[in-house]
């Protein structure tokens, strides 16, 4: 078979079950209707104001209307430091987009993706928004990228529309507007790591991380608490997104006579210090808690640096859970042997997705939380009040192994 009947094999085998047609983009590639890859370089201002679309009703399907897509931007790191998950984020939104539209769309409108690179990279996170915006408008935004793109995209005005964040995060207050869904540290970090402290007597902490919003907040509330257990924090050390000195970090791990490591990289660079780390050494003795390394970035760092590698997570690919086998089998049965794999931060966009389509409908549970399809069990009712399961794993080669649960409260 050659490339061109194959790719359009694969885009017949795509489009089955769905109740829209396939298009063809005009960046060239068959695309399932609702991905939609953005020219990079078309560059206009995003302006507060600007023709954004909102909810509206699209008129009977029947009667012969070509309702208007609804259009949803997808902002996920396609390169870069973090594009290791734009994969698996894209794959995970197609989901649940695919599954929303054969269920008849946004009252009867096709919703339609558009993806757009979120990497802390890429310069044109903004104008690319821009220019979908002034094109054919933006309904909604699902975003799974750092606190810092999140901020560039506030900041520059793309509210006026739902934006659904996805991914764990610092917390604290945000523009209206965002629906954060994620874990906050409180949430997830400060569970495992008391567990941690008790379990092995830990009381000799080093902090590693990147240096942005979510690291330096999350040190700050882990800096309190481990002061309050009596431990002592040894070190605390910020790098810049791709470009840290490895050797130089793991020196000072060293000399500081820790006992753990609380690691708050992300992306490539939690995988270059992981392989770094065992290099040194200091694997077979001094364990690591991180919250941002999920399946991509283990099998990146490959099975010998998983010795001592401890994850918190409301999300695993192997979660023994109904909802997460229900879920395995769709995604498997949909994209085949060679999907992306599934993880944390690439699952939350079929979170976010379901979120979106919950919030649209107005549904609530009886405690106010928004009804949803949510995988992980999230129940959300503010960004200041959600609740969802956290997990702490231990890295078994190229998988995770659920040590401990830890239920909301």
């Amino acid at each position: 078979m050659n490339m061109s009947s194959d790719r359009q094999h694969r885009a017949r085998q795509a489009s089955q079950g769905s109740r829209f047609p396939m298009i063809r983009d005009s960046t060239g590639p068959i695309a399932p209707t609702g991905v939609t890859l953005l020219p990079a370089r078309r560059r206009l201002g995003l302006r507060t104001g600007g023709p954004h679309r909102p909810l509206r009703d699209a008129g009977r399907i029947g009667g012969g209307l070509d309702p208007e897509p609804y259009r949803l931007a997808l902002c996920v790191p396609t390169s870069g430091t973090a594009g290791l998950w734009g994969a698996s984020s894209l794959a995970c939104a197609r989901l649940a987009v695919e599954q929303w539209n054969r269920e008849g769309g946004v009252r009867g409108r096709e919703v339609r993706l558009h993806l757009i690179d979120a990497s802390d990279e890429s310069d044109t996170v903004e104008d690319d928004l821009g220019a979908l915006a002034a094109t054919t408008g933006i309904d909604a935004i699902v975003g799974m990228h750092t606190s810092s793109v999140r901020e560039r995209i506030t900041t520059a005005g793309a509210l006026g529309v739902p934006f659904v964040y996805t991914p764990l995060y610092e917390g604290g207050s945000l523009p209206d507007g965002v629906h954060a869904i994620g874990e906050t540290p409180a949430m997830q970090l400060l569970p495992p790591l008391d567990w941690m402290i008790e379990r092995w007597n830990l009381s000799r902490w080093f902090l590693a991380g990147n240096d942005y919003l979510w690291p330096r907040r999350t040190h700050a509330l882990a800096r309190r608490r481990l002061v309050e257990r009596g431990c002592s924090v040894v070190g605390n050390a910020f790098v810049p997104l791709g470009h840290c000195d490895h050797d130089r970090l793991i020196d000072a791990i060293r000399a500081s006579g820790a006992q753990a490591v609380l690691l708050s990289m992300v992306g490539q660079d939690a995988i270059d210090f992981g392989r770094a780390f065992r290099d040194s050494g200091l694997a077979e003795r001094m364990p690591r808690l991180g919250c941002a390394i999920e399946e991509n970035g283990l099998l990146a760092m490959g099975a010998d640096c998983s010795e001592g590698l401890f994850v918190a997570s409301g999300y695993f690919a192997g979660l023994p859970t109904d909802r997460n086998g229900a879920f395995r089998e769709r995604y498997w049965t949909r994209f085949g042997e060679r999907a992306p794999v599934l993880n944390a931060l690439g699952q939350s966009t079929w979170e976010g997705v379901t979120f979106l389509r919950g919030l649209l409908d107005g549904s609530r549970h009886p405690d106010g939380s928004v009804r949803y399809d949510s995988v992980r069990g999230t129940r959300w009712r503010s960004n200041e009040h959600k609740a969802t399961p956290i997990y702490l794993a231990a890295a078994e080669g190229l998988g995770f192994g659920i040590v401990r649960t830890f239920s909301p409260t």
